[in-house]
């Protein structure tokens, strides 16, 4: 009985304002429940990456290859740091205050370099006066874990300055590479916060925690219950009523 009372009312109101108005909800409820589904799986991703990072597993070392490692995966290198060619990642905080994380090479044996982020230090006002951050070439082994550059919302290509030590903006590996004249790994070392040669490292997981994506997860979905609520309310309901009126 109700179904054939909402097909009569439909059959009255397809006009294009009800097609419109129905399309246009169905696909508003289909996005948002979409980006629900998204954010849920960013949310498994992240607590993947918590695990991992929570993970004390033996360190591995550095493979041969260029594949990389999984992401906070403990590893360890053997080469010198070569001081002359540092990069500084600007535009990184801790604990409310600007600054740069500094990536030193480490020279492998095979030729390659493998990026080491030896931590966070606080940059000039002005910006002109870079930090020290000069260390030895001695022969060592680094201890970390595997990370990746950071990311930005937006990409942005900003050429690399001239002179060393590079003070560089959310940069990708290939022009680091380019600049160094030599392959770099795919990954960078995260410092170990014990080694020495370090600046502050309170290495954290990237990025947004699962519980924050949940939260996103669960404002798209109300989002989509009330599209469905305002398609009811606004237009099933009436078509309804006016289909029940005229059928009487």
């Amino acid at each position: 009985m109700l179904c054939s009372t909402i097909l009569r009312a439909s059959n009255h109101l397809s006009n294009k304002t009800y097609l419109i108005a129905t399309t246009a909800l169905t696909g508003c409820t289909l996005l948002f429940v979409a980006l629900g589904c998204w954010q849920l799986g960013r949310a498994d991703e992240k607590r993947a990456l918590a695990a991992a990072f929570a993970t004390a597993a033996a360190a591995v070392r550095l493979p041969a290859g260029a594949s990389g490692l999984p992401r906070y995966q403990p590893v360890s290198a053997q080469g010198r740091y070569d001081s002359a060619h540092q990069f500084l990642l600007d535009n990184m905080t801790f604990a409310g205050h600007a600054g740069v994380q500094v990536l030193t090479p480490l020279l492998l044996a095979d030729g390659r370099a493998v990026l080491v982020n030896r931590g966070w230090l606080p940059l000039d006002a002005t910006r002109k006066l870079l930090p020290e951050i000069a260390v030895g070439g001695n022969p060592r082994e680094v201890t970390g874990r595997i990370d990746q550059l950071p990311r930005p919302g937006i990409e942005l290509d900003a050429e690399l300055p001239a002179g060393w030590p590079k003070l560089a903006n959310f940069p990708r590996m290939d022009p680091l590479a380019v600049a160094l004249g030599r392959d770099l790994y795919p990954q960078l070392i995260l410092l170990d916060p014990a080694a020495p040669d370090g600046y502050t490292r309170d290495w954290r997981p990237a990025g947004l925690g699962p519980e924050r994506h949940l939260a996103y997860a669960v404002q798209w979905f109300a989002l989509a219950a009330t599209a469905i609520g305002i398609w009811f309310v606004t237009i099933l309901r009436p078509s309804i009523r006016r289909g029940a009126g005229r059928s009487s």
